[in-house]
């Protein structure tokens, strides 16, 4: 296990002490949970990507099933960049896929000719199966995933309890939050995207590379000390390429680069990906209140409602709440409320709904206008829930606006106990939509 250590200090290097924890803080059942672990090893969090599509066989995309075992989102993409000899833009992918887990997912390559060797250089990434077809994959291009997941250091015999809890959970729906994957291993992803709203670069790279921000490994104490005492190349020296955003960071500084040009050299992927997961903390907060105010299953007067089919939202008016049908399409789980992914074209729900979603968003000390401020960090390539999972405009650049469900369905569930050579666990298997963490379900459950 880890060891996460912070250095004691006065003040924030990001500007955001109003930037709390962006973890869930909720529950949507009552119940005990049945404690325990999960992720004990990689073999026991199982995800399959399930795709929206399948390759017809040509194209100009070159299509990869691979299977990663404990390797990053970030160090995935790196490694297929580096072995097909790519830009950052020629790699398309569904959505990104847990580090701790065994996670099989499809990728593709705008890659018109065959290269020499498919196989990437990597110990724990394996090629599945490859193929063709003629577009790249975006973001929201799958069905759903499935998983199959077991809890250990639990009795075996409460897999009962598991079941019970899934049934009442299938009929209010999980507390579609973003889940810790969302927030990186020291959970500080949304106070790097906030920096990065603010054209706060100093403090950006305080809380990536130095000891006074967010908690981290013990182990990495002495390179950040280094960082502190302006020591870049000493401290690049200890940086390893399983560190990818602080070793590319901390050369660029070695080599002299400025704090905003240094930062940049992550590429677009992350730092959208910093801007998502502040949108995404912001969301939470949403979620918390709804949960609070116990109107996580219910619509109101004011609320966009989500329609599950096709992702679309419509104003709930006074006269819909009247008609008394949607009471009986929000059981049927054909609705739900939705919240904010703050940024530019997010549609705009009635004032009292607005003024809560407004007020999670001014704890933030930021406001719509910064979201936009990232035009010129991110690129021509925002990155963002897109398709069916997202509902609102866009224009330009930056983190694109959405809706999102404030609550989610699970599908084909499965529950067995067992026994192996690590000891008894209860073993979950179904599916989620797109966009929905298996970690929120199981958190429900276990209650820890």
């Amino acid at each position: 296990m880890m060891m996460m250590m912070m250095k004691k200090t006065t003040s924030d290097p990001t500007g955001q002490e109003s930037l709390a924890s962006p973890l869930p803080r909720r529950y949507a059942t009552e119940e005990g949970g049945i404690g325990g672990q999960i992720k004990a090893r990689p073999e026991d969090f199982i995800v399959e990507e399930l795709p929206l599509y399948e390759p017809s066989g040509t194209g100009e995309h070159l299509y990869l099933r691979i299977e990663k075992t404990s390797v990053s989102h970030i160090e995935m993409i790196s490694c297929l960049r580096r072995h097909f000899e790519v830009g950052e833009n020629a790699i398309g992918f569904a959505g990104m896929k847990d580090k701790f887990a065994v996670t099989r997912q499809t990728v593709s390559i705008h890659l018109p000719e065959d290269p020499p060797r498919l196989e990437p250089d990597h110990k724990r990434i394996r090629l599945l199966w490859a193929s063709r077809h003629t577009n790249k994959i975006r973001v929201g291009h799958l069905c759903g995933n499935r998983f199959s997941i077991r809890i250990r250091g639990v009795d075996p015999a409460k897999v009962t309890v598991v079941k019970q809890h899934l049934e009442r959970i299938e009929a209010i729906g999980i507390p579609n939050y973003f889940g810790s994957q969302r927030f990186g291993y020291r959970g500080n992803n949304h106070l790097l995207g906030a920096a990065l709203l603010r054209g706060d670069h100093a403090g950006l790279l305080a809380e990536l590379l130095g000891t006074t921000g967010s908690p981290f490994p013990e182990y990495q104490l002495a390179r950040r000390e280094l960082f502190d005492q302006g020591r870049f190349e000493e401290a690049a020296a200890m940086w390893t390429p399983a560190d990818r955003n602080e070793l590319t960071v901390i050369n660029a500084l070695r080599d002299g680069k400025p704090p905003r040009v240094a930062a940049r050299t992550v590429g677009k992927t992350a730092l959208g990906f910093w801007i998502s997961a502040l949108q995404s903390a912001v969301f939470n907060r949403v979620l918390d209140a709804r949960i609070d105010d116990g109107t996580l299953a219910t619509l109101r007067e004011g609320d966009l409602a989500w329609k599950h089919d096709n992702g679309s939202v419509f104003l709930v008016s006074a006269e819909d709440l009247d008609d008394g049908g949607l009471a009986n399409r929000i059981a049927a789980f054909e609705l739900s409320p939705s919240g904010p992914l703050w940024g530019e074209g997010m549609m705009q729900p009635g004032p009292e709904v607005a003024e809560a979603e407004v007020r999670a968003l001014d704890s933030t000390a930021l406001s719509e206008e910064d979201f936009g401020r990232s035009r010129a960090v991110v690129g021509e390539q925002p990155f963002g829930l897109r398709g069916p999972l997202s509902s609102g405009g866009r224009s330009g650049r930056g983190p694109r606006g959405a809706r999102r469900p404030l609550r989610a369905p699970f599908r084909d569930a499965e529950t067995e106990a067992g026994v192996d050579e690590h000891g008894g666990f209860v073993r979950l298997a179904f599916d989620l939509p797109r966009g929905t963490y298996a970690t929120v379900l199981l958190r429900e459950i276990m209650k820890s």
